[in-house]
C-alpha cells in the first residue's frame, strides 16, 4: 500500500525547466504541487490557496546573484502568513546568505541542482514544522477562547437584549447568596441554563449541581428519587441508594417542572425543605442536607395557589427570589445572535459550509411568534443546516423545510395545507394554552399519557 500523499507545495522559480522537473518528481509524493515563474503573483496565489511549504528561488533577475529578490519575497510571504514555511533555493550556496535567510524567517535552504532524495527529506521536515506551527496557533486560539469564556459569567446564555440584561443583573445579585430562586418562563426559554449560571457564579460552584425533572417522576417513585431508599424497601430496591437531595449536598439542587407535583407530594417536599433533612424510604433515620435550591416551571404558580392546586407555603419556600425569563418573541434583538450561534454549532457537527443566516431570513424569524422559543429555534436551525444547499441560510431553508407556519398567523388555518405533524403541534399548543402549561391536564385533554406528551414536546421543540 502506497503512502498517503500529504501537503500542498508551491514552487516559485524563473527556470521553466526546473519547475517542470520538480513538479513531475514531487507530484508522486504530495497531494498538490503548484508552480509559478512570476513572483509577482505570490500574493494572489496565497490568497486563493493555503500552502504547507513554499519553495522560493533567491534570484529572479538574470545575472544577479545577491539573493535580494529572494529576501524581498520571503518578507512579503511572511507578512501575508506569519506561519508560512519557506524553503529558499539558490545556485550560490555561500554560508553567509544561508544564515541570513534563516535569521529572516526561512525554514531551510537548498542548493540547485538538488538531489531528489535530499529535496524530499527537506520538504518532509518542513511539512512537519508547518503542522506544528498550525497546532501551536490552534492551541493559542483555544486558550484565548477559554480565557474569554472564563471572563464571561453567563457564557452559556446568549443575549444582549434589554430583557436579558435584566436577567443577567438579577443572576449577578443573587448568585453569591444562598437564597432560594424560582425561575419562571415558557418551555424552551432556557430555565436550566439560568439555574446552572446561578450555581456556577455561587460559592457552591465547586460542588455538585444536581437537576431533577419532577414532571417525569411517577408518584410511586417520587420519594425514592428525591430522598433515596434502603435496600429491600420495595421490590426493585436491590441496594441502598442516595436520593437527589443527598447527591446535591453542599451544592445546588435544581427542581425543574416544580408545578407538576401533586398536592400530596408537595407536603413531603415542604417538610424536607423546612427541616433540611431527608429520610430514606425504608428507614427512620433522618439525614441532614445542605443544599441551595433553585426551582423552575412554565406554569403560573400564583394562579395555582388561588385554585388550591399548589401550596402557598411551599411557594413561599421556593421563591425568595423570582426570575422571569422572557419568551423569544420578546427578545427579537437576540434572534440573529442565537441563529448564527446554532448555525456555527451544527455546521461543524454536520460538516457543512454554512456561514450565517441571511438578512431576509433574520427579518422573517423576527416576525415569527416562536411558540417553542429557543428550543424550537435550535431544532429548526439544525434541520435547516442539514437540508440546505446554501452557504447562507435563506427563508425557504427554515420556513419550508421545517414546516414552520407563516409569521404570527392564526393557527386556525386550512387543514388541507398541513401534514399530520403540523396538526398535532397546533393541538398540543392549544391544549397547553388552555391549561396554562399544566402537563397532566393537557395530556388528559389530548388523550395521551404524560410521557407521550413529553416525547412530542421534545420532538416538536415546544
Amino acid at each position: 500500500m502506497k503512502d498517503q500523499k500529504l501537503g500542498k507545495i508551491l514552487i516559485i522559480d524563473d527556470n521553466e525547466d526546473l519547475l517542470k522537473a520538480a513538479k513531475i518528481f514531487l507530484k508522486r509524493h504530495f497531494e498538490q504541487v503548484d508552480t509559478e515563474s512570476n513572483p509577482g503573483l505570490i500574493p494572489i496565489l496565497m490568497v486563493n490557496e493555503q500552502y504547507d511549504v513554499i519553495l522560493l528561488d533567491m534570484n529572479f533577475t538574470k545575472d544577479v546573484s545577491s539573493g535580494q529578490e529572494g529576501f524581498y519575497w520571503l518578507d512579503r510571504i511572511l507578512t501575508i502568513d506569519s506561519s508560512a514555511v519557506v524553503v529558499l533555493i539558490t545556485a550560490y550556496g555561500d554560508v553567509t546568505t544561508a544564515v541570513k535567510a534563516i535569521k529572516e524567517g526561512a525554514t531551510d535552504f537548498v542548493l540547485k541542482p538538488w538531489e531528489n532524495e535530499k529535496l524530499l527529506a527537506t520538504l518532509h521536515a518542513a511539512l512537519k514544522l508547518r503542522k506544528s506551527k498550525i497546532e501551536v496557533i490552534q492551541l493559542k486560539d483555544q486558550q484565548q477562547q477559554l480565557l474569554q469564556d472564563m471572563d464571561r459569567k453567563f457564557k452559556d446564555i446568549i443575549g444582549q437584549s434589554t430583557a436579558m440584561q435584566k436577567v443577567f443583573e438579577t443572576i449577578d445579585r443573587v448568585a453569591a447568596t444562598d437564597a432560594n430562586v424560582l425561575i419562571l418562563g415558557e418551555n424552551g426559554t432556557g430555565k436550566e441554563l439560568v439555574a446552572r449560571a446561578i450555581h456556577r457564579n455561587s460559592k457552591r460552584h465547586r460542588e455538585a449541581f444536581v437537576g431533577v425533572d419532577l414532571g417525569s417522576i411517577t408518584t410511586s417513585l417520587f420519594e425514592s428519587e428525591l430522598f433515596g431508599h434502603k435496600k429491600g424497601a420495595f421490590t426493585d430496591a436491590k441496594e441502598d441508594r442516595a436520593g437527589r437531595f443527598e447527591q446535591a449536598n453542599k451544592g445546588t439542587l435544581f427542581l425543574d417542572e416544580i408545578g407538576n407535583i401533586p398536592l400530596a407530594l408537595q407536603a413531603k417536599l415542604l417538610a424536607t425543605l423546612q427541616n433540611r433533612e431527608v429520610t430514606r424510604v425504608g428507614t427512620n433515620k433522618p439525614v441532614p442536607v445542605n443544599i441551595r435550591l433553585v426551582s423552575a416551571t412554565n406554569m403560573a404558580l400564583h394562579n395555582m395557589v388561588y385554585e388550591n392546586s399548589f401550596r402557598q407555603d411551599l411557594l413561599y419556600r421556593l421563591n425568595t427570589i423570582e426570575i422571569t425569563l422572557p419568551p423569544l418573541r420578546e427578545r427579537q434583538d437576540d434572534i440573529p445572535l442565537l441563529a448564527n450561534h446554532f448555525i456555527e454549532i451544527y455546521s461543524k457537527k454536520y460538516n457543512k459550509d454554512i456561514r450565517k443566516a441571511g438578512e431576509a431570513l433574520i427579518k422573517r424569524m423576527q416576525k415569527y411568534h416562536w411558540p417553542g422559543n429557543i428550543r424550537e429555534l435550535q431544532h429548526s436551525i439544525e434541520r435547516a443546516v442539514i437540508m440546505s444547499k446554501h452557504s447562507v441560510l435563506q427563508p425557504e431553508d427554515l420556513f419550508t423545510q421545517n414546516h414552520i407556519l407563516p409569521e404570527k398567523q392564526d393557527e386556525m388555518v386550512s387543514l388541507e395545507h398541513l401534514n399530520i405533524e403540523d396538526v398535532e403541534k397546533i393541538l398540543i399548543r392549544k391544549a397547553l394554552q388552555k391549561h396554562n402549561g399544566h402537563i397532566t391536564r393537557a395530556a388528559e385533554e389530548l388523550g395521551l399519557t404524560r410521557s407521550s406528551l413529553y416525547r412530542r414536546l421534545e420532538r416538536y421543540g415546544l
